[in-house]
């Protein structure tokens, strides 16, 4: 029957071509081909032009039935047409790789989920404010505001991935666990000529959450991401471009928790339906807003080396010429139309009930890099020089809601600038590396701060690779130093409820890394050591909301150890990591001791196109003790010494593929009630209770 109903289709819409058709000159032979028109082989004439028999509806159904049978002159669009890569990749040559389709770690599709970067947060679900659950210190120097809550949920340039696509290539990926998570992402891509791709992304997320969400829209998750890019590449393989234009607009709820979140979970009289539990503040929320575009040009100069691998050519510069600019503007928002009945706040300076604080952050950045490179008649011998210069001009600004009167003492509400800096920086930047064959490779990377507010700020890496056989594995060794600038909401801030002007020294990192990676073993192996001089963090006075930064005095030690590791027998698959980490200031840091995450998994393929996994998959993470959230300040802090059991949290799924589409089934935290009725990760804020969710990404190749 359906087979039936698709040559029905068929013939009808042959009939309807047949007849726009006809509304374009013909040129004389019986093709009607006109610019921009792409006609099938099969409809192409290529006998004489003596008149052809006209067919009848029955003959022309038996014609496309036959063809359709035979899949005449057929070509199967696939993945294979489709490459990719990112800026990242762009640094010493243009590189490229097929895309993705496999099922590995399809199913933990967000942020939140990640196996090897587990994150603690105000719910459990996307778009809600978040941190990382281990030590994981950014690796970064300059103005930094200090405001990361959200910044996972966001698109930037480094994230764009630019495409080479032959057909057309689109992937929509839409996960929904009813109304509390919910959020689709599509990518569009394709090529206007063989050296010019565009393409672009766009997500929503419409999250409600677990509680109060019923009827308080300002409970809800409203993420919107935005971005358009293009990529290009000259004919000659010298030039090279890539360009987007980004938008983000996240909004979160600043709900100050629920009422009952110390017996939310014992509660002998619980609340019928979640969704109506009370929270502190119902029409609280922060927004985030962020817009900008973002210009790379690389030109080869010179002589330009040509190496096969694995059967591809690789066009490798002996010089080469990078600008990069980019304009962005954010602004961070909170707003508050509520009574704090409940004591959210420690105090307000300008109104008790409502509040609006924004600050508006604009950047203009430019960078200058030239490269040079030397190597041997095989190409597998290489030194290379990189140097640079980066300017940055920033103004940011700083308003706070508040009450005025007029000359008739009349009382009205007013946006007071608060604060309004223009500043720069300006990085000198160096890179230098020596590779043997594909044994040996040292690289050495040196950025300063010579000029500006963050004059002094520097970051001094360095990596040795040793590398065996395949067998044998690689070894890294590594270790940075670096000088950073303490945020600028720990240093001078004006809000409604938060007002701080300090001045805190630069915290100093050291790291010590080694790193052994056997690919064919599936074995990673990573020790660290971190000693931290001026760790700036929040905290409260004892059993208070006061949330405010201070800065350590003495240096932290932290030695992380992590160790990953996949095994299989016949179609039984395991994928384990597993983390240590200890410090002599862990109730500083609030991190666990352990975290294990482990996936266990059974392979088929079912009536021998749906190769699909059915698992199950355990996180744990040993007690500590939890970080309280500042409600309006965005930041996490070392509130009341609260330390709450900590059980696995176990997720049952399915995940299988068949032609273009990709699909998952899931129940996240299956084992609810097994140990305990619930658990959490800050305190305070209770996680997800057990959800179903369902997965679905499809991918279109035309």
């Amino acid at each position: 029957m359906l087979a039936k109903l698709r040559y029905i289709l068929i013939l009808l819409f042959s009939l309807s071509v047949q007849a726009v058709f006809a509304q374009f000159p013909s040129n004389g032979n019986g093709n009607t081909q006109y610019p921009g028109q792409r006609t099938p082989n099969y409809m192409r004439d290529t006998s004489t032009s003596k008149a052809q028999k006209q067919l009848t509806g029955d003959a022309l159904m038996d014609t496309l039935r036959k063809r359709e049978e035979e899949k005449e002159d057929s070509i199967v669009f696939d993945a294979s047409w489709i490459r990719v890569s990112a800026e990242r990749f762009m640094g010493d040559s243009t590189q490229d790789f097929a895309l993705d389709t496999s099922l590995r770690n399809f199913e933990n599709y967000g942020p939140l989920n990640q196996p090897r970067s587990p994150r603690i947060s105000l719910g459990g679900y996307t778009g809600i404010q978040q941190r990382a659950l281990l030590f994981e210190p950014a690796k970064t120097i300059g103005f930094d505001v200090g405001l990361h809550a959200l910044d996972p949920y966001m698109i930037k340039p480094e994230d764009i991935n630019y495409y080479r696509a032959r057909v057309q290539y689109t992937n929509l990926f839409y996960v929904s666990g009813g109304s509390k998570e919910q959020f689709v992402r599509i990518t569009h891509a394709q090529n206007v000529n063989p050296r010019l791709n565009v393409g672009f992304n766009l997500n929503f997320n419409g999250s409600k959450g677990f509680y109060s969400s019923n009827s308080v829209l300002r409970q809800n998750v409203s993420d919107v991401n935005a971005a358009f890019f293009t990529w290009y590449e000259s004919k000659s393989k010298r030039y090279n471009m890539l360009a987007n234009l980004i938008y983000n607009n996240l909004k979160a709820p600043e709900s100050g928790a629920i009422l009952k979140n110390d017996i939310i979970f014992t509660d002998p009289d619980p609340t019928f339906d979640k969704t109506l539990e009370q929270v502190r503040l119902p029409q609280s929320y922060t927004q985030w807003k962020t817009a900008g575009i973002h210009l790379r040009q690389s030109y080869f100069i010179g002589h330009i080396d040509s190496v096969k691998t694995k059967g591809k050519a690789t066009l490798l510069p002996t010089q080469r010429v990078t600008h990069t600019f980019s304009y962005t503007r954010s602004k961070y928002q909170f707003l508050q139309d509520d009574i704090d009945t409940y004591n959210v706040f420690p105090d307000y300076y300008f109104s008790s009930r409502r509040s609006n604080d924004s600050l508006t952050v604009n950047r203009l950045h430019n960078d200058f890099a030239y490269s040079f490179y030397l190597r041997g008649k095989s190409a597998k011998n290489e030194a290379k020089l990189d140097i640079g210069l980066e300017h940055d001009l920033y103004n940011y600004t700083q308003h706070v809601l508040d009450t005025g009167a007029n000359e008739f003492g009349n009382l009205y509400i007013r946006n007071n600038k608060m604060q309004n800096e223009l500043f720069q920086n300006i990085t000198v930047k160096g890179r230098i590396g020596y590779r043997l064959s594909d044994r040996i490779l040292l690289d050495g990377e040196v950025r300063q701060i010579v000029a500006g507010r963050d004059f002094g700020n520097f970051l001094y890496d360095a990596k040795l690779m040793i590398g065996g056989s395949n067998k044998v594995g690689r070894i890294i060794l590594g270790a940075y130093l670096q000088n950073a600038s303490p945020p600028l909401v720990a240093t001078r801030w004006i809000s409604n409820h938060y007002i701080f002007d300090n001045s805190f020294n630069n915290v100093k990192t050291t790291n010590l890394s080694f790193n052994y990676i056997n690919t064919p073993l599936q074995l990673d192996l990573k020790a660290e050591y971190f000693l931290i001089n001026g760790y700036i963090y929040f905290t409260a006075q004892p059993g208070g909301t006061d949330a405010h930064p201070e800065q350590m005095s003495t240096p932290i030690n932290m030695i992380k150890v992590s160790l990953g590791k996949n095994l299989s027998w016949r179609k039984w698959h395991l994928d384990a990591y597993g983390v240590y980490q200890k410090t002599d200031y862990q109730s500083t840091l609030r991190t666990p001791e352990m975290y294990a995450y482990g996936s266990l998994y059974f392979a088929s393929t079912w009536f021998k196109v749906l190769y699909n996994n059915l698992g199950v998959t355990l996180r744990y993470n040993s007690r500590y003790v939890a970080p309280s959230y500042a409600t309006g300040l965005g930041q996490f802090y070392n509130g009341a010494d609260v330390t709450f059991s900590s059980y696995p949290v176990a997720t049952a799924f399915f995940k299988g593929t068949i032609d273009h589409v990709n699909i998952f089934v899931q129940y996240d935290y299956i084992n609810q009630g097994l140990f305990s009725k619930g658990f959490y990760t800050v305190n305070r804020y209770p996680m997800q209770d057990a959800l179903l969710k369902l997965g679905v990404s499809w991918t279109f190749f035309q």
